[in-house]
């Protein structure tokens, strides 16, 4: 089965996620200025929120080049020396071709499940021995050496034993982030997830300008007879109601968490109700933009997958008595219908949809729930049935 999210959010004056000089992102769709926020960062606000006890810690990931830390940390609390705890870690990431540098980073960030994480632990504990005299013996990098020497050098140390179980460990660890979000390994192509959900960057429904706010702020211990500010700066930030659209792929999902169903099943609430939840942090602390979406339609189908953006593609404006956020809806709603109209509904097992807004819903009527509880559970009964079997 396959799940998507369509979700209408109106944000008030905000700045959630900045470009590379500060300013909102945006882009252009259907010829008109929009405001975007990045699918990277939804994905980062749906991952706290499952920190936040949506999901168990031991089925969460980590994404760190900081592992030797870690994993030269959980040793070092297992009784072992924090020198060679360090080299020892060095070393089983180095026998499967992981190369750590100078400052015991690694050379990307790696995403790895918490279960990954602690049989990393136990291995390096269970070889202490054979790991810890290895790293004793091994020599430092001659300048020149080449990264592919290097690598070479670091597998050879490590006995073939231990590197095998160190990739048997590599398994994904149940994480349910890493199940739904995939991980490339570039030095382990066999040990990467592709991800089992689909997230689309947020556009506007509406055509936005950037907006300028001029701040300043005084010093405190200023004496009363000086003026003018001691800080004077601009920050940019718009508002605009966004558009944003997901999608699980049930069966991938499933796979990806070795065949546990029940746990693909509460990984599937778990982003719904992130997805809901997430705002991302972008100059909160100024502007406080924690604003919940107006609309959300929730479908389970059995293939073909519909981003409705499309729909406006002619930027939505309020109306007399009608505000965006409704106006949003209305545009959706219509859309939606034409869909079903032309190209057929057999593939859509169920839709429901909650919303804040009483107007502007007319063909989703039918689908309309009382409280995001509702839906959930509808689309769990629907979506999770069989998808351990789906191709």
């Amino acid at each position: 089965m396959l799940v998507e999210l369509h979700i209408l959010q109106n944000f008030a004056p905000a700045n959630l996620n900045r470009d590379d000089t500060g300013m909102p992102k945006d882009c252009e769709f259907g010829g008109h200025r929009r405001a975007r926020i990045s699918s990277q960062c939804f994905k980062r606000a749906v991952r706290e929120e499952f920190n936040a006890g949506l999901v168990e810690p031991q089925f969460l990931a980590t994404r760190t080049k900081r592992l030797v830390d870690n994993l030269a940390d959980r040793i070092k609390a297992q009784g072992k020396d924090d020198h060679l705890a360090r080299a020892v870690a060095r070393l089983a990431l180095g026998g499967v071709g992981l190369k750590v540098d100078g400052d015991d980073k690694t050379q990307y960030l790696l995403f790895l499940g918490s279960q990954e994480i602690s049989n990393l632990t136990d291995l390096c504990v269970a070889h202490w021995d054979q790991l810890a005299s290895a790293a004793a013996d091994a020599s430092p990098n001659q300048e020149g050496t080449t990264r592919r020497r290097a690598k070479r050098a670091g597998k050879d140390a490590v006995p073939r034993k231990v590197r095998d179980a160190v990739g048997r460990i590599l398994d994904g660890g149940k994480a349910a982030d890493l199940a739904l979000f995939g991980r490339m390994l570039a030095d382990l192509p066999d040990k990467n997830r592709i991800a089992a959900s689909q997230v689309a960057h947020a556009i506007s429904t509406n055509r936005i300008s950037m907006e300028l706010d001029y701040y300043t702020a005084v010093d405190d211990l200023k004496p009363e007879d000086t003026a003018g500010a001691d800080m004077i700066g601009t920050v940019g930030f718009n508002s605009a109601c966004f558009y944003r659209y997901s999608n699980v792929d049930m069966g991938q999902l499933t796979r990806n968490l070795q065949g546990d169903e029940a746990l693909a099943r509460t990984t599937l609430e778990a982003f719904i109700r992130a997805s809901v939840r997430a705002v991302p942090t972008g100059k909160q602390n100024s502007m406080a933009a924690h604003n919940p979406p107006s609309f959300v339609l929730a479908v389970v189908r059995t293939s073909s997958f519909w981003n409705l953006a499309n729909a406006f593609l002619k930027p939505v404006a309020p109306s007399h008595g009608e505000d965006l956020a409704v106006r949003s809806i209305e545009v959706l709603d219509r859309y939606w219908s034409k869909l079903a109209t032309i190209y057929g509904d057999d593939s859509i097992v169920g839709a429901w949809a909650i919303s804040l807004e009483d107007d502007g819903i007319a063909n989703l009527k039918g689908s309309l729930v009382s409280t995001l509880d509702d839906l959930v559970h509808s689309v769990l009964a629907r979506a999770a049935s069989g998808s351990a079997h789906e191709g």
